[in-house]
């Protein structure tokens, strides 16, 4: 089951991510999860988001570079081991995370992963088989 992620690529300078923040806040785009890493020259933002469609529109409109992916994400316990024992899953299957970042949300006791993989179907079957909640794009919208 997957999920749409946004990957932006940000100029690293002040003042661009915030850029980026207000055009969400000023069209009512809710940001579910977010993680960002830099390099020299730009930053890449990665973000999940309550209306997908409408976000990459605004953004492609302001000139942004945006492309949208699919990735999963996985609702875990929150408790030491929850996220070894996915990731123990996902190993075993023989599948490799490319990436990952975790976001908490308004429901108690759990967090959030999302996971960037090679075979979205296959992983999201291993987590499912090993007792572990998949996270669709209505339960994103939800949260």
């Amino acid at each position: 089951m997957a999920i749409k992620q946004l990957t932006v690529f940000v100029e690293n300078r002040q003042g661009a991510l915030v850029e980026i923040t207000d055009l969400f806040a000023a069209n009512r785009i809710d940001m579910r999860a977010l993680s960002i890493a830099d390099t020299q020259d730009f930053g890449i933002l990665r973000i999940i988001v309550n209306d997908t469609d409408e976000a990459l529109r605004i953004l492609h409109t302001r000139g942004h570079l945006v492309q949208a992916t699919d990735v999963i994400a996985v609702k875990i316990s929150d408790a030491p081991g929850k996220l070894s024992a996915a990731l123990h899953a996902l190993n075993v299957s023989g599948i490799n995370v490319e990436y990952l970042y975790a976001f908490l949300a308004r429901t108690p006791r759990h967090a959030y992963v999302v996971l960037r993989v090679a075979d979205n179907a296959a992983a999201s079957a291993v987590l499912e088989g090993a007792g572990f909640h998949m996270v669709s794009e209505e339960d994103i919208k939800k949260l």
